[in-house]
């Protein structure tokens, strides 16, 4: 007579599952958490070529030698010369009021143009083409404004330069409060309009508050950006009226002298300081509703 034998049965409850050959085992948190230490190096590598050119700007701003590459000992001597320039200093004017008045054309606009686009616009093609100034070449950009104000008999000059700054500033200006009305709510207006006030009043009181995080991030980044562009501002400027990065640019070419190392640490401080504050006030913009 042949022995049967029962099939083995787990005995420790019925939500026991048998074990499969092959099956993988079990994570931990901490084996999850465990990364390989290697895939650190590229992303170390490519702040130190990003930023250690930087850092060799702002440390020989401090030297004392007027030799760029030999360090003789820490002074500041070339802050109180580099004010003295006084074609630096024009240079700094100009690029100040253009500037200015780049963001608030740009300002202005792209916020007219990002509420527009939200509320009577469907579709991206519309919004690509707002956009579309942002990520366009600069040199393409710059002939096609010096094309567009020779054929309207337009002379080059600072006011030249703020439209054309403001052209591409508004495009940035108007992604940020884009961003910024996706996260609104559309209630406050509804309610704000069946209470009987108009659209006018609605935008002003209403709409315009709930916006000015973005609107301010939008104008910190245009300034940002007005005051080093550099191709744009060469191709729609007169001779009489360079911008600090034309005067730099024509310094250069004959050396650089350790007063654009000093004006070149400060308008990093500037810059640091002015995108600081656009982030933070557009970490406003991905707050949910």
């Amino acid at each position: 007579m042949a022995e049967t034998t029962a099939p083995a049965t787990d005995r420790t409850g019925e939500g026991a599952t048998p074990m499969t050959d092959g099956a993988p085992a079990p994570t931990t948190p901490a084996a999850r958490r465990r990364k390989p230490r290697g895939i650190l190096v590229p992303l170390w590598l490519g702040y130190v070529f990003l930023y250690l050119p930087i850092l060799v700007v702002v440390v020989m701003s401090f030297n004392e030698s007027r030799n760029l590459f030999v360090w003789t000992g820490f002074s500041l001597r070339w802050y109180p010369e580099l004010f003295a320039d006084e074609a630096m200093m024009q240079g700094l004017v100009n690029t100040l009021i253009v500037a200015t008045g780049a963001t608030l054309i740009a300002t202005v606009l792209g916020t007219l143009l990002a509420y527009g686009i939200h509320h009577y616009t469907r579709g991206g093609l519309i919004r690509a083409f707002a956009i579309a100034p942002a990520i366009l070449p600069d040199l393409l950009l710059g002939i096609g404004l010096l094309t567009f104000f020779s054929l309207l008999s337009v002379t080059l000059g600072l006011h030249s330069v703020i439209l054309a700054h403001g052209v591409f500033a508004t495009a940035f200006v108007t992604a940020i409060v884009l961003a910024r009305m996706a996260n609104l709510d559309p209630s406050l207006e509804e309610a704000s309009r069946d209470l009987g006030m108009g659209p006018a009043k609605t935008f002003l009181r209403i709409t315009l508050p709930q916006l000015a995080p973005g609107i301010v991030a939008g104008a910190l980044l245009a300034f940002t950006l007005s005051l080093d562009e550099f191709v744009i501002a060469f191709f729609t400027t007169a001779p009489t009226q360079p911008t600090l990065p034309i005067v730099i640019y024509s310094m250069v070419r004959f050396g650089v002298t350790p007063e654009v190392n000093a004006l070149a640490t400060l308008l990093l401080l500037v810059s640091i300081v002015a995108v600081i504050s656009a982030q933070r006030l557009t970490r406003l913009t991905g707050s949910s509703r």
